[in-house]
């Protein structure tokens, strides 16, 4: 079962390169000017989402740990709002860059 999976999965993507390499190039450009490249920035912007988010959460975690001593001074609170500000932010440029 496992090699005709193989073979079908070759053959699908021998199909769609056969296909892709037989079209026009100016049907291509053609193409990219009328939808342009919108599958891309919207799998960027999901890549940039996941690790911004993951940046901003490791700095709440530095800022809120009771050991750190850099950051004794700063409450909870203020950590949890710059948290929550920067994350604001960081989603509203990734909702733009969408489109």
């Amino acid at each position: 079962m496992a090699r005709s999976t193989s073979k079908d999965a070759q053959a699908l993507f021998q199909s769609l390169f056969s296909a892709y390499a037989a079209t026009p190039t100016t049907l291509k450009v053609a193409y990219m000017a009328i939808v342009g490249s919108f599958p891309f920035n919207s799998f960027l912007s999901g890549v940039l989402s996941c690790i911004g988010t993951a940046v901003l959460a490791v700095c709440l975690r530095i800022q809120v740990n009771k050991e750190n001593k850099e950051f004794k001074d700063l409450a909870p609170e203020r950590a949890f709002a710059d948290f929550v500000l920067c994350n604001l932010v960081l989603h509203l440029v990734i909702i733009n860059f969408l489109g």
